[in-house]
């Protein structure tokens, strides 16, 4: 009797987890939440996958799973099961599925390699190749290498270019170096074009947007062509040598003789490392970057473009400029090409900049039909309300404590920082970066441990913390809460939330909400009446929503009236960078808008006040 060679093979289903873009196998009968962990995609599970936290949200897009189970009934709402949303701790595939996980289901790290996708609009970059072959000269032939290239543009029917010194000193070298085939760089002015760099045909012309925030800058290098980003990396803004905030920073430039010109040297010197370092990863030549758009506050982009800044300091807080600038990079110290310039984009006032011009026109908010709040959360904090085509603008300094400054265990967010905080009783359920064992503790890790302290009546609406509790302990200014002993952490110290904390929590979020109560007072709305609430900025990608209307810091409206869209100041400067027509619309945009001054509103200080109880 002959013997079958076939062996029973268990059978495998196929997850594929989106936007990620990764793919794994699964036994019967495992989950969502296993899948993830296989394929390295952190998902929030604090309570370590028991369904008790609800943080661990999908939506089937593809597919079948097991009926929701009792937890995810009492979790998710009936509209939230109609739209496909599941726990992936809960649901089980029963064949090959297609999930997509929402930014906020994403640990730190993964939120921030999604955010900021593609820019999505027609590319019409403000600069264009030209390729041309221009005559050599010869004895009898003793035209000028400019004359002759223009003679070789008129050819193609091309009006002779402007040529500026920083392109002639390379032109004559560049000519000869590569044959007399050179690929030229026209960029488009009022009356004609101007030549910005020269280079070999086969190199494509690249730009390089960057968002500068008062802590940490983004920066993208695209190429003009097809609008696509080949690289895009960040690191902190060196400023903060000079002060944490911008407040510091100009009041360093004021009092120091060469304050101004050592700030705008030390920015240039780190934006010329990551902009060598985008090129290293692309593949690319540095003097392939023909134009370049910067966004920051109004006091980052004085610093930037060296302007003076003392009048930003001293009430009423005017700016130098205000208008969108192209400024020549060699004269700024930025290493692009020889000719290439640099695009600002226009303020609206002397504590709301070109940032939150970008991240108006990137989110549409500008043209929304029904109330809508957009804010980009950051030391300091820019909001906008959009209402019967009317724009309303106001600045509020909210302080570093969401990049884990004045906070006692405070770090930024890296490897071992607590980000997601459960109490339960008297257990404490932590979720950190990376799953190490706890450091430290990041922005959305405190909002969320104050959250929790406070839904558990650990501390009181006025921040207080009381005493009662097992893990209260005594602690210079009122007391702290032990959130891991020194024998869970990875530093060997316990990890506490002190009162001291809370307060610098309370001081941010109720500026925050401050300045939304007061835009609303304007336009003789209530909170109630925001039909969509866009949530913008490195913070505001990782922030636990539920948590930040728990104490107070956003109005409490239905969660489906949120959208957080991550660096959308960076995805505005891309898409000013690959067209002339966004650059237009950016300007009527900072046009229409009405700034707000809180400092002399008369509703301000009650409204801050209010803001403050948790």
């Amino acid at each position: 009797m002959q013997r079958s060679t076939e062996q029973n093979v268990e059978p495998r289903i196929e997850v594929d987890l989106e936007p990620i873009g990764r793919r794994t196998t699964l036994a019967p009968g495992m989950t969502l939440l296993d899948a993830a962990q296989r394929a390295g995609v952190e998902l929030i599970a604090v309570c370590g996958g028991v369904g008790a936290c609800g943080k661990c949200r999908v939506r089937l897009m593809k597919g079948e799973l097991t009926p929701p189970t009792a937890v995810e009934e009492r979790t998710l709402s009936r509209a939230e099961l109609a739209m496909g949303l599941r726990l992936a701790c809960q649901a089980r595939p029963l064949g090959n599925v297609k999930v997509d996980i929402p930014p906020t289901s994403l640990s730190t790290p993964q939120r921030l390699q999604v955010e900021g996708q593609e820019s999505e609009v027609a590319v019409d970059p403000v600069v264009m190749p030209v390729d041309v072959t221009v005559v050599p000269p010869t004895l009898h032939d003793l035209r000028a290498d400019t004359v002759r290239l223009t003679d070789a543009l008129a050819a193609q029917g091309i009006p002779r270019p402007f040529f500026g010194q920083p392109v002639l000193r390379d032109l004559s070298e560049k000519l000869r170096a590569q044959n007399w085939a050179v690929r030229l760089a026209l960029r488009r002015r009022n009356h004609g074009t101007e030549a910005v760099g020269v280079l070999h045909p086969d190199q494509a012309l690249l730009g390089l947007a960057v968002d500068i925030g008062t802590t940490k800058m983004a920066a993208y290098l695209l190429d003009l062509a097809t609008g696509h980003t080949l690289a895009k990396a960040g690191m902190m803004n060196p400023q903060i040598a000079f002060g944490e905030d911008v407040v510091s920073r100009i009041a360093y430039a004021n009092h120091h003789p060469d304050g101004r010109q050592a700030l705008q040297a030390r920015l240039m010197e780190s934006l010329n490392a990551l902009l060598a370092q985008l090129c290293r990863e692309a593949g690319v030549a540095q003097d392939q970057v023909v134009e370049a758009v910067v966004v920051g506050n109004t006091a980052i982009h004085h610093f930037f473009a060296g302007l003076p800044v003392r009048q930003l300091g001293e009430s009423p807080y005017i700016a130098a400029a205000s208008e969108a600038l192209s400024l020549c990079a060699c004269h700024l110290g930025l290493e692009l090409a020889s000719g290439a310039q640099v695009y600002l984009p226009p303020n609206i006032a002397g504590y709301v900049g070109a940032d939150h011009v970008a991240m108006l026109l990137a989110t549409e908010a500008w043209q929304a039909q029904r109330p809508t709040i957009a804010l980009d959360i950051g030391t300091n904090t820019e909001i906008s309300l959009v209402v019967e085509g009317r724009l309303l603008s106001c600045s509020c300094a909210s302080g570093p404590a969401f990049e884990g400054a004045h906070i006692y265990a405070g770090m930024r967010a890296g490897p071992g920082a607590v980000e997601y905080v459960q109490i339960v009783g008297d257990e404490v359920r932590l979720q950190t970066i990376g799953g190490k064992p706890p450091v430290g503790i990041c922005g959305s890790g405190i909002l969320d441990a104050v959250a929790e302290l406070r839904a558990a009546g650990i501390i009181t609406a006025t921040g207080r913390l009381q005493m009662n509790h097992p893990r209260a302990i005594p602690w210079e200014g009122g007391g702290a809460f032990l959130l891991a002993p020194a024998s869970a952490t990875g530093n060997g110290h316990d990890l506490l939330i002190t009162r001291r904390d809370v307060n610098e929590i309370q001081l941010a979020k109720g500026a925050i909400r401050a300045g939304i109560e007061v835009l609303l007072q304007e336009a003789g709305l209530t909170a109630q009446d925001i039909d969509t609430f866009i949530v913008a900025g490195a913070f505001g990608t990782y922030l636990d929503l539920e948590s930040a209307i728990r104490i107070g810091m956003f109005p409490p409206l239905p969660l489906e009236r949120f959208k957080q869209v991550g660096n959308a100041a960076g995805t505005g400067a891309r898409q000013m960078l690959i067209s002339a027509a966004r650059r237009r619309l950016a300007t009527q945009i900072g046009e229409r808008v009405r700034y707000v001054e809180l400092t002399v509103h008369p509703g301000f200080t009650k409204a801050y006040m209010d803001a403050m109880y948790l």
